[in-house]
Order: C-alpha cells, then sequence, then structure tokens
C-alpha cells in the first residue's frame, strides 16, 4: 500500500461515470474518509461524460464499462483520442475480459472489479496517476496470447508456457540500444500484470526508480505505454510468456 500522500500535494482529480444511481452513491461514499482524492464530478452516460470532461479536466476517470447505448470502450477511446493526458481505470461489475481487454487496447490503464475495498480503489488511482497500469494476472496472460498471433498469422498461438518468439519482421529491426537486463526483468514484470508498486516491492526498489526505468524501456522500445511496451517486447523476443 502506498504511504499517504503529503500534506502539501495536490488532490487526485477524479471523475466518476456510473449510470446506476444507487451505485454511484456508494462509490461517491466510499471517498469520503478520503481528502487525497477529489471527486469533481460525475455522470450517468458516456455522452454526458463527453460533455463534462472538456470542462473539469480530471486526473483519473473512473468509467464504467456497462455503460447504456455509448460503451465504456467508446467513451475511452473518445477521451484518450482528445486527451492523452487523462487517465481510464475501468470499473466492472463482471470479469469480463474481452471487454476490459477492447478498454485496455483502446487506452485505458486498467480496471476493478466493483465491490473492491476501497483501499484497493485508492491504490489503483494513485497507480495510474503516476503513470502506472493496474491489470489483473489473469487479463495479463489474455493481452499475452493477444499479442502473439500477428493480424496476418494462424490463428493458432504457441501454448502460453513457451518463450515468445520474435517475428521475421522484428528480427530486422535491432533495437537502437538494447534494454539492459534490469530493464528486462522490469518488462517481464509488466507482462505478469504486476502494478509498478509491485515491481518496487519485488525488485527492493524506489516507484521513481520503477518509472525511470520504464521512460528508459518505452524511449528504447519507441512506445508511450505499458500495453504497448508488452507488445513490443514479445514481438521481438525479449520475454517470455
Amino acid at each position: 500500500m502506498d504511504a499517504p500522500q503529503p500534506p502539501d500535494s495536490p488532490p487526485i482529480r477524479v471523475f466518476v461515470v456510473e449510470d446506476q444511481t444507487k451505485i454511484l452513491k456508494n462509490q461517491l461514499r466510499l471517498f469520503e474518509s478520503h481528502p487525497e482524492m477529489d471527486i469533481i464530478g460525475t455522470a450517468l452516460s458516456g455522452e454526458a461524460a463527453l460533455e463534462e470532461v472538456p470542462k473539469l479536466m480530471p486526473d483519473v476517470l473512473l468509467l464504467d464499462l456497462g455503460l447504456p447505448r455509448m460503451s465504456g470502450i467508446d467513451v475511452t477511446r473518445e477521451v484518450k483520442a482528445r486527451f492523452p493526458q487523462i487517465e481510464i481505470l475501468i470499473f466492472t461489475i463482471f470479469d469480463e475480459e474481452d471487454k476490459v481487454l477492447e478498454a485496455v487496447k483502446a487506452g485505458a490503464s486498467g480496471y476493478l472489479l466493483k465491490g473492491a475495498p476501497v483501499d484497493k480503489i485508492i491504490e489503483a488511482i494513485k497507480e495510474v496517476r503516476a503513470g502506472g497500469t493496474v491489470i489483473q494476472p489473469n487479463l495479463a496472460r489474455r493481452l499475452l496470447r493477444h499479442f502473439r498471433v500477428e493480424p496476418d498469422a494462424s490463428p493458432v498461438s504457441s501454448p502460453p508456457s513457451e518463450p515468445a518468439q520474435p517475428t521475421p519482421d522484428a528480427l530486422q529491426e535491432p533495437l537502437l540500444k538494447p534494454l539492459s537486463d534490469r530493464e528486462r526483468e522490469i518488462l517481464q514484470l509488466i507482462a505478469k500484470g504486476v502494478s509498478n508498486s509491485e515491481a518496487a516491492r519485488l525488485l527492493d526498489l524506489s516507484k521513481a526508480t520503477i518509472r525511470t526505468h520504464l521512460e528508459h524501456i518505452y524511449r528504447k522500445l519507441e512506445v508511450t505505454n505499458r500495453v504497448e511496451a508488452v507488445t513490443e517486447g514479445i514481438r521481438k523476443g525479449l520475454i517470455s510468456v
């Protein structure tokens, strides 16, 4: 669990999108005792959210996946296209991996199941605000399996336990600067769905050091986020599945 933010640190500005008013009220109640979170607005639909978000510019959008009419996936895609700096954390009542996978591919920084303890929610919001990702290990495995198959490849992929095999194109694309052993170690942890906080604990490093390593990984792989980094790591055979 992250340490409390310093008193002079501004609260994280959160906008909540949830179509069930009862669930929305319960969510808002959870945040009442957490001054490090500032709920700056709410919406009951994706359409309403897209009207309010440009006015309020939250740090984090806590977004229900199963919205009526305009889905959480569509909202994610639209918000990230217009405001890439806004982090999106998907909230879903069911473990709908296919839909969550689509949301992550659309730009969401992760997801939580509704009913998660408030401390877990707060930690997740802090994690994505700091540039991290919140993805459960089972979804991380799905991401790996998904990205092992190139669009023109056979739909049958290698068993998940085998090392990832670089594609022919990737073999002809040497890295401008190879990843260090530590960077590959961190990339492997990312592929397993480990958060920045967990990686810091596992490797006995600070979260700031983990973020610095991630920045180096992104630059070397020429990507902008963790999902793309995992994709490239698999494509180039840098990490094992």
